[in-house]
């Protein structure tokens, strides 16, 4: 059995680097702040990139910023002239967001929104998101899902991170701890939506890939 430190050291000599604003900000989460796991880290950051350079998003939304790499690497894959929008429930992490979002990076502009994502999402007007990316409280997967979908393009993107939340939906008392239950019903909804086609990327803690039709 090959080990998933290995594989992931693996992967991430054989991608593209990862830019150094990145390579900075992994660390610092890492010294700074608990939980630094939360952090996408390089290999899932080139893929948010890639996808969103391939999805050319002018307008996008995130669920979750936490320290902010998730959001720069898919502000890295729009237009200039595109706009994010990323939402984080945790004010302490408002200084330190603006303060990130305001220095030079590729892409878009990184617009930042304290509060519940379920209250400011829909305060969020505008044209139709092109790319939506959920990484919030797992518990609430399924609301945030039903919330992006109706105000989604016709062939826009939805990522859903931690869908496989690091092999507990496998364990037979899965449905005992609430977090694990409610990704469960989420991917069976996902699962067995007609609007949308998915697909389950196992990359490092499960990334679902959903396409509106």
């Amino acid at each position: 059995m090959i080990d998933d430190n290995f594989l992931e050291d693996y992967i991430e000599v054989h991608i593209d680097p990862e830019p150094e604003m990145l390579r900075n900000l992994w660390r610092r989460t890492n010294v700074r702040h608990v939980y630094p796991r939360m952090c996408s880290g390089h290999a899932q950051g080139r893929l948010l990139a890639m996808i969103s350079s391939i999805v050319a998003p002018r307008r996008a939304v995130e669920l979750g910023t936490f320290t902010g790499y998730s959001a720069l690497c898919i502000a890295e894959g729009m237009p200039p002239d595109g706009e994010l929008h990323t939402i984080e429930i945790d004010d302490e992490m408002e200084p330190e967001l603006e303060e990130l979002f305001a220095r030079p990076h590729p892409g878009a502009p990184v617009t930042l929104h304290i509060g519940d994502a379920l209250s400011v999402l829909p305060t969020l007007d505008g044209e139709p998101w092109d790319l939506a990316f959920i990484d919030a409280n797992k518990r609430f997967y399924t609301e945030y899902y039903e919330l992006l979908l109706p105000r989604m393009r016709r062939g826009g993107v939805i990522l859903a991170d931690n869908t496989l939340w690091s092999g507990k939906i496998l364990h037979p008392d899965a449905r005992r701890d609430a977090q694990t239950a409610a990704l469960l019903d989420f991917n069976d909804h996902v699962a067995a939506d007609p609007r949308v086609t998915r697909v389950i990327l196992p990359l490092r803690d499960g990334l679902t890939m959903i396409r509106v039709k």
